[in-house]
């Protein structure tokens, strides 16, 4: 637990450098290059979520991915567990952890999703990932019927060459990093 904690602060310290500009045009490079793939052409809903200051800003593709008609669902966070409400910009308001979240009361089912976004402190390539530690990603994805391709997303300083992990710990398909 003491080197999860250790990995967190490190990499927090490490975002912390990175200049605004650049938070933004990673987060296009990122959002772009996923846009060009096979799998995002043929989800039909997508999951993404609303950044928090210190993630890879997601706002970018909420904007553009609705734009180009994708069906964008983002989490809401109801006590310990985590559910995917449709996105809609004007539904939007500050939730638990002070991030935003959907005022929807239209969820959708885990089965529901082709393609997820994750966030996290940290990802190795191979898809690993260190999460804050709250596990919601973990229960949701653990869930029967989740079938969505998992794509992680994060600065390059939240790359790991090796990262702790437990046996209920979601790898990740794919990260995409900037």
């Amino acid at each position: 637990m003491e080197l999860k904690k250790e990995i967190r602060k490190e990499v927090r310290r490490r975002i912390k450098e990175i200049g605004e500009q650049e938070r933004k045009l990673t987060s296009k490079q990122i959002f772009d290059y996923i846009a060009s793939q096979k799998i995002f052409a043929e989800a039909r809903c997508i999951a993404l979520f609303a950044a928090m200051g210190d993630e890879v800003p997601t706002q970018y593709a909420l904007d553009e991915w609705l734009k180009m008609g994708k069906r964008l669902v983002v989490p809401r966070v109801e006590g310990d567990v985590m559910r995917f409400y449709d996105y809609s910009p004007d539904t939007m308001q500050e939730g638990a952890f002070g991030i935003m979240e959907p005022t929807s009361n239209d969820e959708v089912t885990a089965e529901n999703i082709d393609l997820i976004i994750v966030p996290a402190r940290a990802f190795t390539l191979s898809g690993i990932r260190l999460g804050r530690g709250g596990g919601f990603y973990d229960k949701y994805m653990s869930l029967s019927g989740f079938k969505a391709y998992k794509i992680g997303i994060a600065y390059a300083c939240q790359i790991f060459d090796s990262l702790p992990h437990d046996p209920h710990d979601i790898k990740v398909d794919e990260v995409v990093f900037g």
